[in-house]
């Protein structure tokens, strides 16, 4: 079995630190490097949840997408729930390792893992990475739909193809236009209109959409927006990071036990459709 530093050292080379934002907060969060690893759990967020979802598995590493403690912080006091995930985590040797804007501009990356959820061709990034001289890495993904169809289409595509959240899929736009080029984003993805509508797309798949941002993006062009939920565009990711992990074991003889979480940490948890929406109530 590998020791925790060489699977770090692995997963270090598929999204170097180095490559995220200066304001994240990647990297080990706990764990013992000469600890031996047997079993690697993948999901959205470092939650009790997740940890406890480990913990029944045996897994003796945990990668997640998104930082636990991404504004640093002062206590991992029990009393509080993030502290109580690094108590649980140490108490059972299992390590926290995250991956965070340096898997979002990776190749392949987040986005990409979306796109191939929704069976879209990539064609470039969208906002691309200036120090790739293979213009392969950025942030989201500029793709092609093969056949065209409508928006309203696209939308129900979504919905059946990420993972179900109580939000669904909300859509702006006209259900009825041709939908050829589509930009994604997984995750928060209004600060990226300029670049979308740059890009030429005939709409855009991403999550976490403001009410300003996208009354104004209506506005500008005929642009159809999908807003899904921001664990469910980031979900996929999970597999692919899982399946590039267990490619690199099976090279090195590891015999590594990959798995992805299935648990859902979207923090919603319902969902009430208004019974009219043809006017303001009286």
């Amino acid at each position: 079995m590998p020791r925790l530093s060489e699977v770090i050292a692995a997963l270090d080379a598929l999204w170097p630190p180095e490559r995220a934002e200066g304001w994240d907060a990647v990297g080990t969060v706990c764990g013992d490097p000469d600890a031996e690893v047997s079993r690697v759990l993948f999901a959205v967020d470092p939650v009790q949840d997740v940890v406890d979802e480990a913990l029944k598995l045996g897994a003796d590493l945990v990668v997640t997408h998104h930082p636990l403690y991404l504004r640093g912080t002062t206590t991992v006091a029990a009393g509080h729930f993030k502290g109580r995930v690094v108590h649980t985590l140490i108490k059972h040797d299992i390590a926290l390792h995250v991956a965070h804007t340096n898997a979002d501009t990776a190749d392949p990356g987040v986005s990409d893992a979306l796109a191939g959820a929704l069976d879209l061709r990539v064609v470039r990034p969208l906002v691309p990475d200036a120090s790739d001289p293979s213009g392969r890495r950025g942030l989201g993904r500029i793709c092609e739909l093969d056949p065209p169809m409508t928006l309203g289409e696209f939308a129900a595509r979504a919905a059946a193809r990420l993972p179900a959240t109580s939000q669904g899929i909300r859509v702006a736009g006209d259900l009825e236009a041709t939908v050829r080029t589509v930009a994604v984003s997984g995750g928060s993805g209004d600060s990226l209109f300029d670049a979308v509508r740059a890009s030429g797309a005939d709409a855009f798949l991403t999550a976490d959409l403001r009410h300003h941002p996208v009354s104004e993006a209506t506005q500008h062009s005929p642009l159809g927006l999908v807003d899904a939920a921001h664990w469910a565009t980031e979900w996929p990711w999970c597999e692919q990071a899982a399946a590039q992990l267990g490619e690199i074991s099976d090279r090195h003889g590891w015999d590594l036990r990959v798995h992805v979480s299935k648990t859902v940490t979207d923090p919603w948890s319902a969902h009430h459709t208004s019974p009219s929406i043809d006017g303001a109530p009286n």
